[in-house]
């Protein structure tokens, strides 16, 4: 009776664990993705398209979950996550990743761009992907380059009409060494400041200013704390998809490319949505009550800038520039 009461509890014991790592085996590998921009932003609805692909493809094995808002940190913040393995993807501008990968900065030159379709061309192409590969050796896993479009400029001061205009305003900046030597070559007081920070610094008016995309613009409500619009289009915003080496390398070879795949595709879903938001978001910042200025001489911008470009002719190599801008 004592043994076939033992071997009875043996194999309800054996069940249980059975059932226990079966149960362990079908919880999914959860990855944090964190971002700056709102859910509702161009690449916030490029991550969930990601977020959606690799949940559909993996069967629910890998889930991504998305943190937007700046909800892990801004830009610096999840990079340095990313290296550390607190945070497990994320898709921050590169203007932010020149600080960790300082090739890509050639990307952040002013007036570089001819549109869109240009930037991701050079993005997709041998330059953006010679690049990308950099990212290794600086503890990141580069997935893919996108971007949220050209920045333009807001204020609570004036209407700017030319270069002229910008003297002595406080622009915020990001944390980029490319965009504040262009901005105090332009004669503006550049102040560099995470995304999350900016609405109340401009509230508060510790900023005169910021330049953002029309998407950024619109999703953080900086129309409720400015005055005057004017569409520059003075540079192209790239992002980069990075995700974390230690995550990236715990992939099968399938999911792996799965993940790269999905990245390309959800810089696609960026692009159209940018697309989507331009096509009203200016008239939408007039309804919130800015003045808008549509027409701008950007050879006067230009012209002003000729010293810089210059320099950063020396830095990047004027042939790398001429390839950029050389692109089809």
């Amino acid at each position: 009776m004592k043994l076939k009461t033992l071997l009875r509890s043996a194999l309800i014991g054996a069940a249980c664990l059975a059932a226990a790592a079966q149960a362990s085996a079908q919880q999914p590998t959860v990855l944090n993705l964190g971002f700056v921009g709102r859910a509702t932003a161009p690449e916030g609805v490029a991550m969930q398209s990601f977020a959606d692909e690799i949940k559909a493809k993996t069967n629910g094995r890998i889930e991504i979950r998305l943190h937007p808002g700046g909800a892990l940190g801004g830009d610096r913040e999840v990079l340095e996550g990313l290296q550390l393995g607190t945070v497990d993807l994320a898709v921050p501008s590169t203007s932010v990743i020149a600080n960790f990968v300082p090739d890509v900065q050639v990307f952040d030159i002013p007036f570089l761009f001819r549109d869109f379709d240009h930037a991701q061309a050079v993005l997709d192409g041998p330059i953006g992907q010679e690049i990308l590969a950099k990212f290794k050796a600086k503890g990141l896993q580069g997935l893919a380059f996108g971007g949220i479009g050209f920045r333009q400029l807001t204020n609570s001061k004036r209407p700017v009409n030319g270069p002229e205009d910008v003297k002595g305003l406080k622009i915020r900046t990001q944390e980029n060494q490319i965009h504040l030597q262009v901005w105090r070559a332009l004669g503006a007081l550049p102040t560099p400041m995470a995304l999350p920070e900016v609405f109340t610094a401009l509230q508060q008016g510790v900023v005169d200013g910021q330049e953002n995309p029309i998407g950024a613009i619109l999703n953080n409500k900086f129309g409720q704390v400015q005055k005057y619009l004017t569409l520059t289009n003075h540079a192209f915003t790239p992002v980069g998809f990075v995700m974390g080496p230690r995550p990236f390398e715990a992939l099968s070879a399938a999911d792996k490319q799965l993940f790269l795949d999905a990245a390309k595709r959800a810089m696609q879903v960026c692009k159209d949505e940018v697309a989507k938001v331009e096509k009203t978001g200016v008239d939408e910042l007039r309804k919130q009550g800015l003045q808008v200025v549509e027409k701008v001489d950007t050879a006067k911008f230009q012209e002003l800038l000729k010293p810089a470009f210059a320099e950063l002719g020396k830095r990047f190599g004027d042939a790398t520039i001429a390839r950029i801008k050389d692109q089809k």
